[in-house]
C-alpha cells in the first residue's frame, strides 16, 4: 500500500514538472480543448508589428523565451507592438515582468489609423508598473497602480505586483464592451465601456482630446514601449 501511495505521489509530481516545463509559450492539452491561441510563440514576433509603422526592425525582440522590449536599442525603430489582429470579446492572459522603476502597460481596443498618433490615444490601458521604485508621488494617484485601468479609477481589490525581474499574471476579460482586470488572481477593475458612466469620466479626463479615446468595443491588442525595459510571455487568447 505504501508502495502503491509513493508510486501515485512520485508519478504527480512527474506530471506537475512535465506540465511547469510545457507552459511557456505552449497550450496544454485543457486550453486547446478551450479553443485558446497563442499570441507569442516564444521564438518570433509573428502575429505582431509597430503600431503605425508595420512589421520593420523595432526594439521589440524575442529573448530566452521571452518577448522584450530593448528601449536601449539603436538603429530600430521605437514605437508600441500592436496585434495583428483585432478582437472583441475575449479572455486574454499575460505574464510580465518589469524593470526597476518600470511602467509600461497594455492598451485594448486600439484604433490603427494614420491619423491617431499612437495606440493609447484610442486604446484603454491596463496599466504595468513596478511600485516598490517607482517613488511615493507617482503612487499618490492611485488610478496609475499596477492592474487599474489607467487614468480613471483605483483598483478594486487592492493587488501589489511582484518585485522588478519577478513575473506577474494578468488576465484581461472583455465581453460585449465590459471588461474585467485581474492581477495575480486579484480582480482590480471592471467597466463597461457602453455605458453613460464611462463616457461621463472620458469627458472629464485628459483623453477628451483624443475623439476616438474608449469609443470602440474591439481592436487591436497593443503592448507599451515607454523609458523603461519590460518583459511578456505565455500571452494567450481565447475569443468568447
Amino acid at each position: 500500500m505504501k508502495k502503491i501511495l509513493f508510486l501515485t505521489i512520485s508519478l504527480g509530481i512527474v506530471m506537475a514538472c512535465q506540465e511547469k516545463q510545457t507552459a511557456d509559450n505552449q497550450l496544454s492539452d485543457k486550453e486547446k480543448s478551450e479553443n485558446w491561441q497563442l499570441l507569442f510563440d516564444g521564438q518570433t514576433t509573428n502575429g505582431w508589428h509597430l503600431y503605425n509603422k508595420g512589421k520593420i526592425a523595432s526594439t521589440w525582440m524575442v529573448k530566452n523565451g521571452e518577448l522584450y522590449c530593448n528601449t536601449d536599442s539603436v538603429g530600430v525603430e521605437h514605437g508600441d507592438l500592436i496585434s495583428d489582429k483585432s478582437y472583441q470579446n475575449y479572455e486574454l492572459k499575460f505574464d510580465w515582468k518589469i524593470s526597476k522603476a518600470g511602467n509600461s502597460g497594455v492598451f485594448i481596443n486600439v484604433i490603427e489609423r494614420d491619423t491617431v498618433p499612437t495606440a493609447w490615444a484610442s486604446g484603454p490601458e491596463y496599466q504595468l508598473l513596478e511600485h516598490e521604485n517607482i517613488g511615493a508621488d507617482y503612487l499618490k494617484d492611485s488610478t496609475k497602480w499596477a492592474a487599474c485601468l489607467y487614468g480613471f479609477m483605483p483598483q478594486i481589490n487592492q493587488s501589489k505586483p511582484k518585485p522588478a525581474g519577478q513575473w506577474n499574471e494578468s488576465r484581461i476579460i472583455q465581453k460585449n464592451g465590459a471588461i474585467e482586470f485581474y492581477l495575480n488572481g486579484q480582480l482590480t477593475a471592471k467597466q463597461d465601456f457602453n455605458s453613460e458612466s464611462w463616457k461621463n469620466k472620458v469627458a472629464n479626463s485628459g483623453f477628451k482630446y483624443f475623439p476616438l479615446f474608449g469609443k470602440s468595443t474591439s481592436g487591436h491588442i497593443a503592448l507599451q514601449e515607454w523609458s523603461k525595459g519590460v518583459a511578456f510571455r505565455n500571452i494567450k487568447i481565447k475569443e468568447l
